[in-house]
């Protein structure tokens, strides 16, 4: 296993021994998904965290009348899951989908536990991943009420370049709350300016 990258990962805020690393190691659960696949359909129980070691993923809410709203994008280095959903063990809100070709650790709610038990350490980790996560979020929020799409896709460009690169326009408007178009018209604006 390739677990360079998710040690690195988890060193950003805990430090861990060789041991502590093997067992870590040994409770996550390798998957190459394909380009299109869904990894989490909602409905479906969430019982898994995912670590993204190479590729790009997509969390999305789809409503009644069969609208995709993006949530979060996932690239390699970030995790994702239906986050209430899976620590209430409850059926997931949100798909979680390929967009490339992925390669993917997963974590069950299970081992996770296990995992504070054995090395409690981990729950500061994951504390932080969760707190960075609500931050991300409550600031998105406060975005959306308070910046025209103009200035949310320029913040979006800013935040994740990375991501920007990697998913399609469609997708980014989906995620700004905006439509393909308008956000076609912004780019076009945006050109014009730097010509």
């Amino acid at each position: 296993m390739e677990d360079s990258l998710i040690l690195k990962n988890i060193g950003k805020h805990i430090s861990l021994d060789k041991q502590e690393a093997l067992y870590f190691l040994s409770l996550l659960k390798e998957k190459k998904v394909c380009k299109k696949e869904t990894i989490l359909k909602a409905d479906e129980v969430c019982r898994e965290i995912y670590f993204v070691q190479s590729g790009t993923l997509r969390a999305y809410y789809t409503d009644k009348a069969g609208k995709e709203s993006t949530i979060m994008f996932a690239v390699a280095d970030w995790w994702v899951t239906d986050m209430f959903c899976f620590i209430n063990k409850k059926p997931a809100m949100l798909n979680i989908e390929a967009l490339e070709d992925s390669f993917i650790l997963q974590l069950s709610k299970e081992d996770l536990d296990k995992l504070y038990l054995k090395i409690p350490k981990f729950e500061k980790f994951f504390r932080i991943i969760m707190q960075n996560a609500y931050i991300r979020e409550q600031l998105r929020i406060i975005e959306n009420l308070s910046l025209t799409a103009e200035e949310r896709y320029y913040i979006f460009l800013e935040k994740y370049p990375q991501v920007a690169k990697q998913v399609k326009l469609k997708q980014i408007a989906s995620y700004l709350g905006i439509t393909p178009e308008f956000l076609s018209m912004i780019r076009s604006n945006k050109n014009k300016v730097i010509s």
